[in-house]
């Protein structure tokens, strides 16, 4: 079992920025890749960004690329999203989740965790 512990989310205005932190325990996940997704109220689970256990990165919808940044530490056993440039529409709960190696779908998830961005 991989467990996942988020932090970082909050309030904060307009064009500011946050940046996200889920750190993972428990099975080792050092070959997972590593995703951040987002819930708005009244919608769908959106992916954000995901990156693979040697740094290559995707990203989800146009709205957000140039905007955040997704990178890892190993060492750590975290994954950080930073978000730069906030929006009002980037408010959801932002979810952390794992995918082990040669594994579709993501199997881990964190509880998540809040941001909202004030206009």
């Amino acid at each position: 079992q991989v467990h996942l512990i988020e932090s970082g989310g909050g309030l904060v205005q307009a064009g500011g920025s946050l940046r996200l932190s889920c750190t993972t325990s428990g099975r080792t996940c050092s070959t997972c890749t590593m995703g951040w997704f987002r819930q708005a109220p009244g919608k769908e689970r959106e992916f954000v960004a995901a990156i693979t256990w040697i740094g290559s990165s995707t990203y989800g919808t146009d709205s957000v690329k140039g905007r955040f940044t997704i990178s890892r530490d190993n060492a750590k056993n975290t994954v950080y999203l930073q978000l730069n440039s906030l929006k009002p529409e980037d408010t959801a709960v932002y979810y952390c989740a794992a995918k082990l190696s040669g594994v579709q779908a993501y199997n881990y998830w964190g509880q998540g965790t809040q941001i909202t961005v004030s206009s």
